[in-house]
């Protein structure tokens, strides 16, 4: 059957739709719906609420299935998962058009940072706090996944995570909440574009509804358990952003949460998130999650799980096949109601008519578009600078870096120099025919950089992993032929990521041994640190005169590390996470709160909140991050030293680039509620002020303070803002505070 043949048949279904000869188009979104709904079956109703994984690749446990199309052309399935390309996805489509009433599949991938062209890995990017990069990193991602046939991603993950050793913090913004939700904002804005329905818009899905990063132990699925005040304050804010930014899905977490599974928690998807939020969109579970209550727990067996999520609010089963299995007899035994199951189904085809899918349901599917927008060197050059901005400088002895251009030899060593995948990190779209030639290893790029004019010299040195150190000996060689030593080293790129936790994260295998042998031979080394999450790293940390954090760059990698080790580009991202010293110092996070017996520094410990044998204080702390040129900061004032509960106070600060590069400095605002009815964080960023500033240029910015930034929520969960006394802050990091300055609330 041909695809005009298709469309034919299809214009000629819709008409079925028409009440008295009105036309489809004339309709509101939510008539259409209706005309649908009362067209359908119980059974095809539950198809819209199943969703299957595509049979080439998986994100997830398989479930095996002979009769997947089968189920398509019966009206069985609403989604599929993991079909990438105009072709696959236009195929899958022509199928669901031969069910009875011709409902368009939609279909959702995993795009997590880009789709072809790879972008930093996000919480790399969350380390440059540009949210208007961010936000063109995702706008890039939604124009090349749309262009090959995808309506949807399953990101952005704004999960706070306070846990190194969970491996899914590769995935978020870190472990600031006000932060994470200016992130969230814009990484929705950037999917969904101007509109959905707009042939480059891309669904966006808030996950892991919810605090999914506060697994214990760090330990992937795993439970969660704290307050609801903790909840409302910390967690659930990044969520409320992006249904502040109009999010199209939200998808639940794996965990408990204080005993519920969060698949089946009817307070978070129904009361919180439907109800109070007045959220418009679906939601959908995570890969099985409704069949796995049934370990949790808390279910007896599928016909439960199913009957627990449905009811709760969970509108989308993705891949455990309760639904499809078990909701027709569910129904029929009336533990539920068919009115639950049309809200569900009305939920998912209000965003396939607002995507245009009934209008033409192959306009995604474009193979000449896909073409154009997959090989688009703009999106290459905006990957480029996005990756260098995500690049964090945490040490600079005696101003090693920038790399002289005139320098005539360079030794580059490690196992990571030539990888090239290794660059994507975790998360990346694997597209069909497995094209690695546009990603941009290390080596590649600082062969482009420096052509003819030095000599690049290199030795593996060492595995990733293994105790071997067979490859010293050569490494040791080619660094005494060099003038300065740029030595690449890390973890894989798949020891972070889903089910990636780890209770050791220092540098595997025998990297740090190398790196002692290089250092002996007198040379200076700058090391690039390659990872997906904060690593424990002491030795390097101690004794490297130069360190860059690099994490996962992707495509560009190559090209971005290079032009800040050559300072084509002066580094000026800031750590999101707290670095720990040791594991022992997890979790370790900047806003927590004071004890009754607070530790003032690790010389005064006796009978005081710490350790014996460990410093208070982490390796590099929230916000840090340094530059090869210097700031200063000066002229703090306030306009009022009191301010009534509708007003707001203005702190201006003076920010002066007292070095001799041009560069950028990232100015953080932190404030602290001195006396209050519960007790607050030592610290919170309120506010921060990315600034462009030349070498010896000054400039004063303003931050304004409201009750907002002053309001928290109290003992019985009300949000407020109390009298009394606050201390505002302004610094470098949440440890370096450079000015402070007093100011009170009255009422």
């Amino acid at each position: 059957m041909s695809k005009r043949t298709l469309r034919i048949m299809y214009v000629i279904v819709l008409t079925i739709f028409v009440v008295q000869n009105t036309k489809v188009q004339s309709k509101s979104i939510d008539q259409n719906v209706d005309s649908v709904l009362n067209l359908m079956t119980l059974e095809e109703k539950i198809g819209q609420l199943n969703q299957y994984n595509d049979d080439w690749m998986a994100t997830g446990p398989v479930t095996l299935d002979n009769d997947k199309m089968g189920q398509i052309k019966r009206g069985e399935v609403g989604s599929l998962l993991n079909c990438i390309g105009a072709e696959r996805t236009n195929s899958w489509q022509k199928i669901a058009l031969q069910s009875r009433l011709k409902i368009p599949l939609l279909f959702g991938q995993d795009v997590i940072h880009g789709f072809k062209t790879t972008f930093p890995i996000p919480l790399a990017e969350s380390c440059s706090w540009d949210l208007e990069a961010i936000e063109l990193s995702a706008r890039i991602s939604a124009v090349e996944a749309s262009a090959s046939g995808i309506h949807w991603t399953f990101a952005p993950m704004v999960d706070i995570s306070r846990d190194p050793r969970w491996g899914r913090v590769m995935e978020g913004a870190g472990e600031d909440t006000y932060l994470g939700s200016k992130i969230a904002y814009a990484r929705v804005k950037g999917f969904q574009g101007e509109k959905l329905g707009e042939l480059n818009s891309l669904m966006a899905c808030a996950k892991h509804f919810a605090a999914y990063g506060a697994a214990v132990g760090g330990r992937d699925y795993n439970s969660v358990d704290m307050s609801e005040r903790q909840l409302w304050e910390t967690y659930l804010p990044p969520f409320k952003a992006t249904v502040d930014a109009n999010v199209a899905t939200f998808m639940t977490a794996f965990n408990d949460i204080n005993g519920m599974p969060a698949t089946a928690n009817k307070y978070l998807l129904t009361d919180v998130l439907k109800e109070k939020w007045n959220f418009k969109g679906f939601v959908v579970s995570d890969w099985g999650a409704i069949g796995e209550m049934i370990k949790h727990g808390n279910v007896k067996n599928e016909y439960e799980a199913a009957q627990a999520a449905i009811n709760a609010g969970c509108d989308m089963d993705m891949e455990s096949r309760n639904y499809k299995n078990n909701l027709a007899q569910l129904v029929k035994d009336g533990k539920v109601s068919e009115v639950v199951i049309d809200n569900a189904v009305k939920r998912i085809l209000r965003k396939k008519f607002e995507l245009g899918l009934f209008d033409d349901p192959f306009r995604y599917s474009n193979v000449v578009r896909e073409k154009s927008e997959l090989n688009n060197a703009e999106h290459a050059k905006a990957a480029r600078d996005i990756a260098r901005k995500s690049i964090v400088l945490l040490k600079n002895k005696n101003q090693l870096l920038p790399i002289s251009k005139n320098t005539k030899t360079i030794a580059f060593i490690g196992p990571l120099v030539k990888a090239v995948k290794q660059n994507k990190g975790f998360w990346d779209v694997e597209l069909p025919g497995n094209d690695s030639s546009f990603i941009v290893s290390q080596w590649e790029g600082l062969k482009n950089k420096v052509g003819n004019r030095s000599k690049l010299l290199y030795a593996k040195g060492c595995d990733i992993e293994g105790n071997s150190k067979a490859g010293f000996a050569e490494a040791v060689k080619v660094a005494k032929q060099a003038d300065i030593v740029v030595l690449s080293i890390g973890e894989r790129r798949d020891l972070s990521g889903e089910a990636k936790s780890r209770s050791n994260i220092n540098i595997p295998g025998v990297q740090e041994d190398l790196l002692k042998v290089l250092l002996a031979t007198g040379k200076p080394v700058v090391v690039l640190i390659n990872a997906g999450r904060p690593l424990v790293f002491d030795y390097t940390a101690e004794n490297a005169p130069a360190i860059l954090y690099t994490w996962w760059l992707g495509s560009e990698a190559g090209n971005a590390i290079a032009d800040v080790l050559f300072g084509d580009y002066n580094p000026s991202a800031k750590l999101t996470m707290t670095f720990p010293l040791s594991v022992g110092q997890i979790p370790i996070y900047y806003n927590h709160f004071n004890t009754g017996r607070p530790a003032q520094n690790d010389n005064n410990r006796s009978y005081r909140s710490a350790y014996l044998d460990l410093s208070l204080y982490p390796r590099y702390e929230f916000g840090y991050g340094l530059s090869y040129t210097t700031f200063r900061y000066s002229d703090l004032q306030l306009n009022s030293k009191k301010m009534n509960d509708n007003e707001q106070i203005e702190a201006s600060v003076t920010i002066k680039n007292t070095g001799n590069y041009d560069g950028e400095e990232i100015v953080q605002l932190y404030l602290r509620d001195l006396v209050s009815s519960i007790v607050r964080p030592v610290l919170e960023l309120k506010d921060f002020r990315k600034l462009k500033l030349k070498a010896g240029e000054s400039k004063t910015i303003t931050f304004f303070i409201d009750r907002e930034k002053l309001s928290f929520y109290n003992q019985q969960l009300k949000w407020v803002a109390e009298p009394g006394d606050f201390e505002l802050m302004i610094g470098a990091s949440s440890r370096d505070i450079r000015l402070k300055e007093r100011f009170e609330l009255i009422q």
